[in-house]
């Protein structure tokens, strides 16, 4: 019974004592544990730090998203020349290739000499070929010369048929050197009579000089012998007599 009564009594106290508590809880203290409010003092403050923040913050990602993308480009190609520098197969690629240019060079030099000796080549056989007579060409010029001062110095009066024998000798030689003639022509060898034509050094050989009036200075006048030609080429000027009057 005594254990009841005491103990109705304490609760009795303490439901006396609940809102005293609850005062001194709300009351402020002076103690260095009690946590003081800053939100009614500091909330416009804190408003107006985040706004200039967030202002200079987008500045800042506006500038770091652009270095970041100019570091970005600037390392991919960093990456893409060092993977090429250091990639062997890029490495042989670059050497084929240059391999093949100094190849497909030489080869065009190559063919453009050999070109260039073929036309030679050619030249040289068919200046051969053209000239191969040309010894032999001029071992027969006095032969030649002989048979034509042997038909020239014939009078024309006594070629008559009172000198029959005389004028069937006439013609056989005359016969003999045409045949002659025509068949040194087919191999290129040609006979030129300069007579009354302009002297030309390259052609003729002035063998001496006269004033004649009634010829044109400079012309030639006297034939000793003729010129000849092989496929153009003078193996023999020829000798004439030319008209000084200067």
């Amino acid at each position: 019974m005594i254990q009841q009564r005491l103990t109705r009594t304490l609760q009795s106290v303490v439901r006396q004592q609940r809102p005293c508590f609850r005062i001194q809880r709300s009351q402020p203290t002076s103690s260095p544990f009690t946590s003081r409010s800053f939100a009614p003092s500091t909330a416009p403050r804190i408003s107006e730090r985040r706004w200039y923040s967030q202002a200079q913050e987008a500045e800042k990602q506006g500038e770091s998203s652009e270095d970041g993308a100019g570091k970005k480009q600037m390392a991919a190609e960093e990456a893409t020349q060092g993977k090429q520098e250091g990639d062997p197969a890029q490495k042989e690629l670059e050497a084929k290739k240059r391999e093949v240019i100094e190849v497909t060079d030489r080869y065009k030099r190559t063919v453009a000499d050999y070109r260039n000796l073929q036309e030679q080549t050619k030249r040289e056989v068919q200046a051969a070929k053209d000239f191969a007579l040309q010894r032999f060409s001029k071992d027969l010029l006095d032969s030649i010369d002989n048979l034509d001062r042997a038909l020239s110095n014939v009078p024309q009066e006594k070629l008559t048929e009172a000198n029959q024998d005389l004028l069937n000798l006439h013609s056989g030689l005359k016969m003999t050197e045409k045949i002659l003639m025509q068949t040194l022509q087919k191999h290129g060898l040609e006979r030129f009579d300069p007579d009354g034509q302009k002297f030309d050094p390259n052609k003729h050989e002035a063998t001496f000089t006269v004033p004649m009036k009634d010829k044109e200075d400079g012309s030639v006048f006297h034939v000793q012998s003729k010129g000849f030609t092989l496929n153009g080429r003078i193996i023999r000027p020829a000798k004439v007599g030319v008209a000084k009057n200067s």
